[in-house]
């Protein structure tokens, strides 16, 4: 496990020499131009961040794409697959027509028909193919498990099917995650680090001498858990380290964890607080949204140096949490008014012409109730998302757009649509969940119809 600590002090890997070695293999490969995938698998915190880190260290003369899955954004099609080829999207006048045509429809960049999902997977494995004649690719998703559908879909595909380039392609998920949609590609499961392993880390962490029975109690509550050793301890005092204090497993390891993070969260300045929750809600890493919607909140620059010290955020040219779990205990630590009020700002800092469906994902989120302007704006954004093929998106958007509604009609007949939307993304359960809505009404003939055929 390698973590950043407060100092940008480094610690070391420890009981992962077989997995480096399995990572630098891959890089090794893709430097003599033969390209490879893998899928490293894992609990919260078992260190798939820390060797995804290993890798792009050890990437030498090798290009670096990146992207993060998010929960938040789990409904926007095509957005994680944004996010990993937005540093490449210069050389797509390179790649044949059809797939440039389907590429820039999925991105927004054209006007056009929904594009065909086969041909979206085809101009990402030419553009990555384009991209690595210069110098070797390393392509690395992290959460890949939260992924929005289509992202997801696309980016197994080319991993199942990357051929003679110098390309390494690594996606980070959870255990046991989404099994079905990343299958066929090799895998690399972590396991928990032994008891000697997660001592030398306690060792490497924390300076100094402490109780060997605290030491000994929480190597066998982390459960070989590397995050788990690290920010367990965190919680007690120097006197507690050195007393033989013992810990109590009153909840699950990763509300644990994320506690130790909600309790350094709790302690930080209250500008400081507020700029993590931005950041929190606008997953998209761009700092320069971040700064603009902070300045709209009236947060100044200086208020991300605790955070940072604290080696809870890292900001430079993308912002990233430490562990998604810190994002999770930010929202936490927040009230509905302080999210609303992030996501207000947010929303006042996106460009609507440059992107529109985000901006009024987050003026709905910011919504105290029934809105039909930002109603509006949803239904076009699921119009737009429908064009672009992402109908898990368009149904999100027409769901959230129904309860926003506040024509009693109007909101019956995008119920209707969310569920016709729902069920054509392959959710059958949740589309008769929004039919049993529509059916309150009111409906004419038509819609009544459409309903039943339903």
């Amino acid at each position: 496990m390698r973590i950043e600590g407060p100092a940008s002090r480094m610690i070391t890997l420890h009981g992962r020499r077989r997995e480096c070695q399995t990572i630098d293999r891959l890089l090794a490969a893709a430097r003599s131009g033969r390209s490879g995938a893998l899928l490293v698998r894992g609990a919260p915190g078992i260190g798939k961040s820390a060797l995804l880190d290993h890798a792009i260290e050890s990437a030498s003369g090798f290009r670096v794409a990146r992207a993060t899955g998010v929960q938040s954004e789990m409904e926007l099609a095509f957005a994680g697959l944004h996010q990993f080829c937005g540093q490449m999207l210069g050389r797509l006048h390179r790649l044949p027509g059809p797939q440039r045509d389907a590429l820039s429809a999925a991105f927004g960049l054209t006007a056009g028909a929904a594009p065909d999902r086969f041909l979206v997977g085809l101009a990402v494995l030419s553009l990555l193919d384009e991209v690595a004649q210069d110098r070797p690719l390393l392509g690395v998703v992290e959460d890949a498990h939260w992924l929005d559908q289509a992202s997801a879909q696309v980016l197994a595909f080319v991993a199942r099917r990357l051929h003679a380039a110098p390309v390494a392609l690594l996606l980070a998920v959870r255990d046991p995650g989404r099994p079905g949609e990343f299958s066929g590609i090799p895998e690399l499961e972590l396991s928990g680090l032994t008891d000697a392993d997660a001592r030398r880390l306690i060792a490497s962490a924390i300076p100094g001498r402490f109780d060997e029975r605290v030491r000994d109690r929480i190597v066998a509550e982390a459960q070989g858990n590397p995050l788990a050793v690290l920010e367990l301890p965190r919680g007690l005092t120097p006197a507690e380290l050195a007393g033989g204090f013992g810990l109590t497993a009153r909840q699950p390891l990763t509300g644990r964890i994320e506690e130790s993070f909600l309790r350094r969260i709790q302690a930080l300045p209250a500008d400081t607080r507020r700029l993590l929750l931005i950041a929190a809600v606008e997953p998209c890493g761009e700092p320069a949204l971040l700064w603009r919607a902070a300045g709209r909140m009236g947060i100044g620059c200086d208020a991300a140096a605790p955070a940072e010290a604290d080696g809870l955020i890292r900001i430079g040219a993308q912002v990233g949490f430490r562990h998604p779990l810190v994002r999770s205990a930010v929202h936490r630590a927040a009230s509905p008014d302080e999210c609303r009020d992030a996501h207000r700002a947010i929303a006042e800092a996106i460009d609507p012409d440059v992107n529109p469906a985000r901006r009024a994902w987050h003026r709905a989120e910011a919504a105290l109730g029934p809105d039909e302007e930002v109603a509006g704006d949803l239904e076009r954004s699921a119009d737009r998302a429908q064009a672009r093929g992402g109908l898990a998106a368009a149904a999100a958007f027409l769901e959230r757009a129904a309860a926003l509604t506040p024509d009693p009609a109007r909101r019956a007949q995008r119920t209707l649509a969310a569920a016709g939307a729902k069920l054509g993304a392959g959710a059958p359960d949740a589309a008769l969940g929004l039919l049993a809505l529509a059916e309150a009404g009111p409906l004419d003939a038509l819609q009544s119809a459409q309903l039943e055929w339903l």
